[in-house]
Parts: C-alpha cells; structure tokens; sequence
C-alpha cells in the first residue's frame, strides 16, 4: 500500500488506460478520483474499486472546461483532502486527414483536449502541489509526439505539446519538489482506437493503420493495460524523481536512466 495518504486524480478514467491507471493507484492506497464526461463509465470504475475494498469518486466533468475542471479538483479535495497525484490521460484521434484541407475547427477541437485540458488542470494543481512540496504528475502522451505519420497532425501535435508541457513545468517546480512525467502507455485497442477504426478520415487516410488495429482488435490486451499502469505507479511512488521532465515508452529501462542521472550528477 505504497499510496496510503496519497490523493489522485485521473482524467479519462471511464476506459482504457484510464481505467487500468485508476485500478492500480486504487489497489495500492491511494484515493482516488475518476474523471471523465460519462457518469456511467466513472460509476463502473468506482464501483470496481470499491468492490476490491479501495476508495474513489467518480465526477463526470468536461476537462476541456474551465469550470469544470474548478469543480473536479473542488469536489476531490472536498472528499479527500489536498490533490498529490495528478494523471493527464484523456485524449482523441481526430480528425485525420492532410494539413492541406483540414477542418480546421475540428482540429482545434482535439487541441482543447490534448492541450488545453492538461494546462486548466496543471495551472490550478502545481501552485498548490508547489506550496505543499508534495506532488506528482504523469501525463499519457504517445510514441506519436516522437513520429511524423502523414494524416495525423492533429494527434501528433497535440502529444508533442504534452511532452512539452511537462519538459517546462518541471524545470519550473522541481525545487519545490514536485515532479513531473510523461509516457507512452503501449499499444492497446482501447475504445479509441475502435473509434479511429469507423472514422471516416482515417479510412481514407490511414487504411494501413485501421487495417492493422482491425487484425489485433480481438486480442486480450490486460497485460498491456496493466504495463502502463505499474509504469505510471512506479513514476509516482517517488522512486524516480530524478528523472523529473522525461518522457518515457513502456519498453524504457527507467532503472538504469536513473542509476545513469545520480552517476551524472555525482561527476
């Protein structure tokens, strides 16, 4: 029980990697709360966490919305106190397509999600995580913020800017000992990717991908699912707070990227 006394709030809570996230933090101690717009999903989950004997609040909130996102925070402090684990993980596909053409709208949609929501909920949380001296962060972003894949400016755009994000505001925070991360969770079919697979665009654009994602789709990912979530678990235990601002990809050996950062800080 690693996370006793811990606080976490997780978007995207309802499926996936989400969800798996949510489960482990749960499973270790903490209390955590599950966002997510859909009040049945984050009902599901919660229940799931109550069943194995943990604690959670699910809280259907539009994290793309100012007011919103204010009252998520509102209500998980009021249930269990101050905020100390914040994980970032909602996110969207779309839309696909070539910059030449785009809707234009539509990808500045995505962009609220990708980047506007992770920046309402970190310039709300690192003030008061820095004044406590006390706090984490893992923002899921994708291998896609490493990439270049024609079709998909919206998706890698938005990942890069998380990875970004977090690069910034950990150089910002660390003396106040709070840290900051961000991954790519592995590949699952989660339901996002059953969406890109009946979406239009990516049909069009990416029939390589659909084709691929339509192969493995039957696949049990909980292996998968639960690597991500021992991966996030493990930046947030404070083991690794060295490493504070990196990005890493489930097959990263993170032991030896710490044991190399003391080596390079005792030089």
């Amino acid at each position: 029980m690693r996370f006793s006394g811990e606080v976490a709030l997780v978007t995207g809570a309802g499926k996936g990697f989400g969800r798996a996230i949510a489960l482990k933090l749960a499973a270790e101690g903490a209390k955590v709360a599950l966002v997510a717009r859909t009040r049945s999903d984050v009902d599901a989950v919660a229940e799931e966490i109550r069943a194995a004997g943990g604690t959670a609040l699910p809280i259907a909130a539009d994290v793309t919305n100012a007011a919103d996102v204010e009252r998520s925070i509102l209500e998980t402090e009021a249930a269990f106190g101050p905020i100390t684990q914040f994980v970032n993980n909602a996110g969207v596909g779309w839309p696909y397509g070539p910059v030449g053409g785009m809707d234009v709208a539509k990808w500045w949609e995505a962009q609220h999600l990708h980047q506007l929501a992770p920046m309402l909920y970190l310039s709300r949380l690192l003030p008061k995580m820095s004044a406590a001296k006390r706090g984490r962060v893992v923002v899921v972003s994708a291998k896609a913020s490493h990439l270049s894949v024609g079709g998909m400016s919206a998706y890698i755009t938005g990942k890069t800017a998380q990875v970004r994000i977090v690069n910034v505001a950990a150089l910002e925070v660390k003396d106040a000992g709070v840290s900051l991360f961000a991954i790519d969770p592995g590949f699952v079919v989660t339901s996002l990717a059953r969406e890109t697979m009946t979406n239009p665009g990516a049909k069009q654009h990416l029939a390589g991908m659909v084709e691929r994602l339509a192969q493995v789709q039957d696949k049990d990912f909980s292996a998968e699912l639960d690597a991500c979530a021992t991966r996030v678990a493990n930046l947030l235990s404070g083991k690794y707070d060295a490493l504070t601002g990196g990005y890493f990809e489930i097959p990263d050996d993170i032991d030896a990227a710490l044991a190399e950062r003391r080596a390079e800080a005792q030089a």
